[in-house]
């Protein structure tokens, strides 16, 4: 059986791009500074988020000595802390872990320019730790749709010098 000389660059050029999109994949699942957020998070019940010791009043807690904590509920259509000129404001340089839930259904937790991105899940907190070099503003954008207003579904948040989140600023 003869194989046209097209057929089997056409051959070559399909294993190729398999191997190229495995690559891909696996340099993605493992490569340097990308992690896949745990499931085995804390359990909340979405029905009393405002007894809830985090939950009920959130925001950000200086959790140790460059460390902090972000406590966000998502409900339809906002953030808590995040939307409607409430910013998160966190420190450059340090780490920051975000702590994210919701009340109702699911949404979506993508802070804009960085990799900070995720799902809240009613009954399940999602735990990301992450770091913000640079000073700047950030938005925050719903990705999972969440109902007829997801659309407007959008925060921000606000990574100011360490100097100036200590001094009064933030804390």
């Amino acid at each position: 059986m003869k194989i046209h000389r097209f057929e089997k660059l056409w051959l070559a050029f399909s294993l190729l791009l398999i191997v190229g999109f495995i690559g891909t994949v696996t340099y993605g699942a493992v490569g340097e500074g990308i992690q896949m957020v745990s499931d085995d998070g804390d359990e909340v019940d979405p029905t009393k988020l405002d007894q809830h010791p985090k939950f009920g009043d959130p925001g950000v807690e200086k959790t140790g000595p460059n460390e902090y904590a972000v406590y966000v509920v998502a409900s339809q259509f906002q953030y808590t802390p995040g939307s409607f000129g409430n910013p998160i404001r966190v420190p450059t340089d340090a780490n920051v872990t975000f702590y994210v839930t919701t009340k109702d259904v699911i949404h979506g937790f993508d802070v804009a320019g960085t990799n900070l991105n995720t799902m809240a899940i009613p009954g399940q907190v999602a735990e990301v730790t992450v770091r913000f070099d640079e000073p700047g503003e950030y938005g925050i954008l719903c990705n999972e749709y969440c109902g007829s207003g997801h659309h407007g579904m959008e925060g921000k948040l606000v990574a100011v010098p360490k100097s100036q989140y200590e001094g009064g600023d933030g804390e």
